[in-house]
């Protein structure tokens, strides 16, 4: 297997030499270049052809935003940012991945040396599952590498054999992604009515970026959508995505559902982690709720699907297609969790019908759903 070619395009010397340590230790992976600023980038990837770009933010001569904007345009190629943990770092970053970036690697304003090399696992992994994703006219359909798991959803809840059942009929969706989820969500949650069911979302993303993505997913969308606080009430038309570092639960306080935030261990090696908010769900909402499962890397959400599944919640995954990275949808595939795979595009239509309905959730079969339009 040839290895994955990667350009490395980024100011800062120590960065450069950094990352490509790191990625030349790799057995399926090399440093075919590296650029101080776009204009050599630019001639770098005429000359090289790379599989996989890593490019700074803040750059001299031409912004790491502007670049992105003309490469997407003139040669689409997957493209991981490496930004900085700051306010502007997270907004400007954010607008990369609108603008095609598969991913992005945080990169703290101290100790960047340091940092960069504990996260080496998640550098590579990210590169890997840039390699295999789809951007432009990139069309591969191979799935990342999984993640190993560290810890499961029992870290921060206990399995019940039965979920709870309760009076009320509010309608509750579920919805976790990872790579390409922020750009995912965002469709989705456009396409929702002002009086859509209450959502609940886990997107694996750094504490510095979550509230300014929640920003901006409340002015894409009708619904009033916030980063969760913890003991806030779930309420219809709102959204509420986790916060960075922080598990995302649902939880009963007497007739109402709340949001519970947690600092327990990561589960899947990922704090927010779907797993865990799909848990919940399942145990407190049960067949009232619907659970989906958006593009991203690694296996995250798949049990926690499952498990939304046998309590009676018709579950969704999105399709291999329009999937940036077809890891975590695939992995609820394999597993049976996903009663049917729809495109992001027919992903809200196809959740607003499945709320609207009023025939209950056991007395449809896997194969009634995966039959229904969309």
């Amino acid at each position: 297997m040839k290895p994955i070619r990667v350009l490395i395009v980024d100011d800062s010397a120590l960065v450069r030499q950094i990352l490509t340590q790191i990625i030349n230790a790799q057995p399926d992976m090399k440093i075919v270049g590296t650029a101080s600023d776009p204009y050599l980038a630019r001639q770098r990837i005429k000359q090289l052809a790379p599989d996989v770009l890593t490019l700074d933010v803040e750059m001299p001569k031409m912004d790491g935003i502007t670049f992105l904007e003309n490469l997407m345009r003139l040669r689409p190629m997957p493209v991981v940012m490496v930004s900085s943990l700051t306010e502007r770092g997270a907004d400007v970053t954010l607008r990369a991945l609108e603008l095609g970036a598969v991913d992005f690697v945080a990169k703290p304003r101290v100790d960047i040396a340091g940092s960069l090399r504990d996260y080496s696992d998640e550098i590579v992994g990210k590169v890997r599952a840039a390699a295999r994703a789809r951007v432009g006219r990139r069309d591969c359909r191979r799935p990342p590498a999984a993640i190993a798991p560290k810890y499961t959803a029992d870290a921060v809840l206990v399995a019940r054999l039965a979920p709870r059942r309760f009076r009320t009929t509010d309608r509750m969706i579920a919805i976790g992604a990872s790579t390409g989820g922020t750009e995912a969500i965002k469709v989705v949650l456009a396409s929702m009515p002002p009086d859509a069911p209450a959502i609940v979302i886990t997107q694996h993303i750094p504490a510095a970026f979550s509230a300014p993505f929640a920003a901006r997913m409340n002015l894409a969308s009708a619904m009033s959508v916030c980063q969760a606080a913890d003991g806030q009430q779930i309420l219809s038309g709102h959204a509420y995505i986790a916060p960075g570092d922080q598990h995302l639960l649902v939880e009963q306080d007497g007739a109402r559902n709340v949001c519970r935030l947690s600092d327990r261990p990561p589960v899947n090696r990922h704090r927010p982690s779907v797993d865990v908010l799909f848990r919940s769900v399942a145990q407190n909402v049960g067949p009232n709720a619907v659970g989906i499962l958006l593009t991203g890397m690694g296996e995250d959400g798949a049990r926690g699907l499952k498990e939304m599944q046998e309590a009676g919640a018709p579950t969704l995954a999105q399709d291999e297609r329009s999937s940036v990275v077809w890891g975590m949808p695939g992995a609820a595939v394999r597993l049976g969790a996903a009663d049917a795979l729809v495109a992001l595009d027919d992903i809200a239509q196809r959740v607003l019908q499945l709320c609207a309905s009023s025939q209950p959730r056991s007395a449809r079969s896997t194969a009634d759903i995966a039959r229904s339009p969309g």
